[in-house]
């Protein structure tokens, strides 16, 4: 579980606030700002689209909840705290928002597909929710985590190649490419969090750098959804 240990807690706890917090504002104002043009709309992608930012806001809440908690009862690993019921609990959360998160970027690039090629059943996020509860149980119960990386890695990848091929297809990149970056930025943020525990022994100071780049990315990405949708 030190990889998972490295994810959660990568600098100091008042770093940690403040990055967490930027996360979860503008997700939220992501979330919020989008929510007219699919009152309008009524596209499923969009719908899928805030559902992932709802999900990466929840993550971040828990995930700075857990590092506060580390904070507060001042223990050394995940092996310590696994004794603390409400840490386990918030650890459990964590891995299940930040997949799902994930999983609705997946959705609101492939609905279209599926819903042509295959019936779309109204069970299918039903399934997506469960599938992921239970792999994120298992990780907790097993103490390990590195199944739950390696399928969120794998899905992420998915849906940048999926997205850059459909960027290079349009014949005039302005607002509608801006949608397709956004996932591509999305993509960059999450692989800067991944490096930082897949690649042991960066220094407080790289791992500063990092945090401080996934926040200019999501603010980025901030920017251009609300200079696509405007804010409400």
């Amino acid at each position: 579980m030190v990889l998972t240990e490295q994810a959660l807690f990568p600098n100091t706890f008042g770093m940690e606030l403040i990055y967490s917090f930027v996360i979860i504002f503008c997700s939220l104002l992501i979330y919020f700002s989008t929510k007219s043009i699919y009152k309008i709309s009524k596209y499923p992608g969009i719908k899928y689209f805030r559902e992932a930012f709802l999900f990466f806001a929840i993550a971040y809440f828990f995930k700075s909840f857990i590092s506060f908690l580390f904070f507060i009862f001042e223990v050394r690993g995940l092996t310590e705290f696994s004794s603390i019921f409400i840490g386990v609990l918030s650890l459990f959360f964590f891995m299940y928002a930040s997949t799902m998160a994930i999983f609705y970027l997946l959705y609101s690039v492939v609905w279209k597909n599926l819903k042509e090629k295959f019936k779309e059943s109204k069970w299918t996020v039903p399934f997506i929710h469960i599938f992921v509860l239970i792999i994120s149980a298992v990780s907790i119960v097993v103490r390990e985590a590195g199944v739950l990386i390696l399928l969120q890695v794998f899905v992420f990848i998915f849906i940048a190649v999926n997205n850059y091929s459909s960027y290079k297809k349009l014949k005039t990149k302005s607002k509608s490419g801006s949608i397709y970056l956004i996932y591509l930025f999305l993509f960059v943020f999450w692989m800067l969090n991944l490096s930082d525990f897949l690649i042991v022994g960066f220094g407080p100071i790289v791992e500063l750098l990092i945090s401080l780049i996934s926040i200019g990315i999501f603010l980025f990405i901030l920017y251009k959804v609300t200079r696509y949708v405007g804010f409400n």
